[in-house]
């Protein structure tokens, strides 16, 4: 069968389920416990969490997501999604299965809708990437002042793996994505002015160390509790250290 079997691609098609939180693939972080093809052509899948305590919303999130892109794969049968040993469980698989949605899951509980919710993530994400983009270009090009930095363009980055992810965030976020696009830009895609610049960069760097310190604590979590689990995890790209900008130079 092209591209593999259903299994097989149905856990490629995983990789587009992030934790909300962390910001990462719930397949490299090992949230993926099984993934089984049934004889009637569907797919059943558990996914398993750090604790038993993990943000309900999270939790729903990303079960839910991962129910859209496996039922959307052209060949698959009816998906069930199982989130397991989760205090939710119960209520969250059922509501799943119904296809209640958020809201009609949690009722009263869920204050936000999912969409809400995944905006105030996306936003971090965002935040979180344009301090590793902007530290890479730094550690590429010594010679940039403060001064200066605010009229970096998207075309000044180098081509690496913060560069694309970026531009991945920026375009879930609809913010411009051109070549001449400003680096440095607020939620809603306004460039950063010279006197907000340090102010706002040291505020998405305390969100990318926040994101980086909870991803590889939630990895650690889920080896103690799920010890198999370490085999299905992907090794985290080594963060380099930020980037000094010039104002933080040690006089």
């Amino acid at each position: 069968m092209p591209g593999g079997t259903l299994e097989q691609r149905a856990r490629k098609a995983l990789d587009a389920v992030l934790d909300p939180e962390l910001d990462e693939p719930i397949t490299d972080l090992g949230f993926v416990r099984s993934v089984e093809a049934r004889p009637d052509g569907g797919l059943t899948v558990h996914l398993r969490l750090p604790t038993s305590f993990c943000s309900p919303n999270f939790a729903y999130l990303m079960a839910s997501d991962a129910k859209d892109v496996l039922t959307a794969l052209p060949d698959a049968g009816p998906v069930t999604v199982l989130l397991d040993d989760h205090h939710d469980s119960d209520l969250i698989n059922r509501g799943l299965a119904a296809d209640a949605g958020y809201r009609g899951t949690f009722g009263a509980e869920a204050e936000e809708s999912l969409e809400e919710l995944r905006l105030v993530f996306r936003r971090k994400a965002h935040a979180a990437a344009m301090e590793r983009a902007l530290t890479a270009l730094l550690r590429q090009d010594r010679s940039r002042t403060e001064e200066r930095l605010h009229e970096v363009v998207l075309g000044d980055l180098p081509d690496t793996a913060a560069t694309r992810a970026l531009l991945r965030r920026r375009a879930a976020l609809g913010l411009g994505t051109s070549p001449a696009d400003p680096l440095l830009v607020d939620d809603d895609g306004r460039p950063f002015t010279p006197e907000e610049f340090p102010l706002r960069v040291r505020f998405a760097r305390a969100v990318r160390i926040s994101i980086d310190g909870n991803a590889h604590f939630c990895r650690g979590l889920l080896r103690t509790r799920y010890p198999q689990s370490a085999a299905d995890q992907s090794p985290r790209a080594a963060e380099p250290r930020p980037a000094v900008l010039p104002r933080e130079k040690a006089s």
